[in-house]
């Protein structure tokens, strides 16, 4: 009865070790995403997934090591990601109304 718990431990094991290296790869190609855009709403998605994927990541890494206070960083981080999220739209919306102001000024 021992070794079937041991084995069942050992597959969870593998499968978050699994896990969280697609999650690492999906982060790098989420970084390419939000360096070459082409746009900056692609940036500001691309931001957002990673921020996403880096909650469960340390989700799983709560889940791992047995540790509670990870699960408490993980709320922590999903708050300051989303306002990060947040503030950059509304920068990036400002910017976009200032180029539209200019581009109708521009041309009357």
């Amino acid at each position: 009865m021992g070794k079937g718990i041991q084995g069942l431990e050992q597959a969870y094991h593998i499968l978050f070790v699994a896990a969280l290296v697609f999650l690492a790869v999906m982060i790098i190609l989420c970084l390419i995403r939000a360096i070459r855009g082409p746009k900056v709403a692609d940036r500001i998605v691309a931001t957002n997934m990673m921020g996403t994927m880096v909650m469960v990541i340390i989700a799983i890494l709560a889940i791992m090591l047995d540790e509670g206070y990870l699960a408490d960083i993980c709320i922590i981080y999903a708050m300051i990601s989303f306002l990060a999220v947040i503030v950059l739209t509304k920068v990036y919306m400002g910017v976009y109304r200032e180029k539209k102001k200019e581009e109708s000024d521009g041309s009357n």
